[in-house]
C-alpha cells in the first residue's frame, strides 16, 4: 500500500475534527433578531424588515413606531 502513511494521517485529522463540539447557532441568532411583529410574533433584524413586513403581511395594520 503505497498510501499507508497519508491514509493514516487523514484519519487522524478527521479524528480530530470530528472530536471538536459543534457550536450551536441558535445564541447568535436569537442576538441578531432584534425586532419582532407584536401580532404573529415572528422575529426580525431590524426596524425596516419589521415595516416591509407589515406591509405584505398586515396591510390594514399600523406598524409600530420606530423605538430609536
Amino acid at each position: 500500500m503505497t498510501r499507508g502513511k497519508q491514509k493514516i494521517e487523514a484519519q487522524r485529522r478527521n479524528a480530530e475534527r470530528n472530536q471538536k463540539p459543534k457550536e450551536s447557532q441558535l445564541e447568535a441568532r436569537a442576538a441578531a433578531l432584534k425586532a419582532s411583529c407584536p401580532i404573529c410574533k415572528v422575529q426580525l433584524a431590524n426596524e425596516k424588515q419589521l415595516g416591509d413586513h407589515y406591509a405584505s403581511k398586515h396591510p390594514k395594520e399600523k406598524p409600530p413606531a420606530e423605538s430609536s
